[in-house]
């Protein structure tokens, strides 16, 4: 661990112990870039199925630019351009894109596509897939959708418990790429105990923007009183950081931006700890920063557990009609 003093108070007081990495990850940033790129590309409105990614505030943004959010395709006018969101979509829905002649630009993450094309082929090689991940989040009704009838989901080890597989010897496990490290351990234990011939996808499903936050938790959380967590409630990324925490016995609240803070939390607390979710914007953690030291928290210290450098490119269909216009306007 390496850490790295943002702001230096010479009185002993209140700090801040600022976590990183925080914040956007590759696939947020991706997805974010996507939406604005189309509008200036194509101009507004531009449809995107699902929040882009989950926060309020991100989507808002997007949405005072021209784009418009819709639940479902059916929303979007026949033959207008959509933007499928980060946590990626069902088979299904592909195909409904086609028959209404919808121009689809795909902000998909990447590491979602990796488990949905590890789901495909497992079923393809006729396994029974358990997935571990949390009901009616927009990422597992997608990975779901790709082998429907060869899915089981589960969010428990109790989940485990009542499984029920048709051949015990050809099983395996994909995860959603938001959750608890640790509630996810616990759950792959019991199935391998349950299964053991079961198989899991060549590196885990977890993704490394939500392994990173979690660790950076669990570093800092015995040196604060109280962690706070920028992002949105129907993050789930964000929702792990703060269980994480309240499982070091240090309380923990997730909150949109500075304003949510309830003064109560404060009382009695020399350190606060305070991290942002993989698509919360960074300009909220500062105002966070900038509320506490107005509160007396005057020193500022900043905690970095591991280093990301991770990029996505664009999606294939974007980057083409950004390279044609490019080349169009340099004629």
């Amino acid at each position: 661990m390496s850490d790295h003093s943002a702001a230096q108070n010479s009185t002993p007081g209140k700090k801040v112990i600022l976590l990183r990495p925080r914040g956007f990850c590759a696939g947020v940033v991706r997805a974010i870039d996507v939406v604005k790129i189309a509008l200036g590309l194509y101009g507004a409105p531009i449809y995107v199925r699902k929040e882009i990614v989950h926060n309020r505030h991100v989507v808002d943004e997007l949405r005072g630019m021209g784009a418009i959010f819709v639940d479902e395709l059916e929303e979007v006018p026949a033959g207008a351009r959509v933007i499928f969101s980060a946590h990626g979509v069902s088979p299904a829905v592909r195909q409904e894109a086609v028959a209404r002649n919808l121009s689809v630009i795909d902000a998909t993450c990447p590491l979602v596509t990796k488990v949905h094309l590890e789901a495909v082929k497992f079923a393809r090689q006729g396994y029974t897939i358990i997935l571990i991940g949390h009901k009616d989040h927009d990422e597992v009704i997608g990975t779901l959708g790709e082998a429907p009838d060869s899915t089981i989901l589960v969010s428990t080890v109790e989940d485990v418990d009542r499984l029920n597989v048709p051949d015990p010897k050809k099983v395996c496990y994909l995860t959603q790429t938001t959750l608890s490290l640790d509630e996810t351990r616990d759950v792959v234990t019991r199935l391998k105990e349950r299964y053991p011939e079961i198989v899991g996808p060549p590196a885990q499903d977890i993704c490394y923007a939500t392994e990173n936050r979690q660790l950076a938790v669990k570093a800092v959380a015995p040196l604060c009183q109280l962690l706070l967590v920028v992002g949105s409630q129907n993050s789930s990324n964000s929702r792990r950081l703060v269980e994480v925490c309240a499982k070091a016995n240090v309380p923990a609240y997730l909150i949109d931006d500075a304003r949510e803070v309830n003064a109560e939390w404060l009382e009695g607390v020399e350190t606060v700890a305070v991290t942002a979710g993989a698509s919360a914007p960074e300009n909220l953690v500062q105002d966070l920063v900038r509320s506490l030291q107005s509160k007396g928290f005057s020193s500022l210290e900043e905690v970095e557990i591991r280093e990301e450098d991770v990029r996505f490119s664009l999606p294939a269909e974007l980057a083409r009609s950004s390279a044609r216009l490019t080349t169009i306007a340099t004629l």
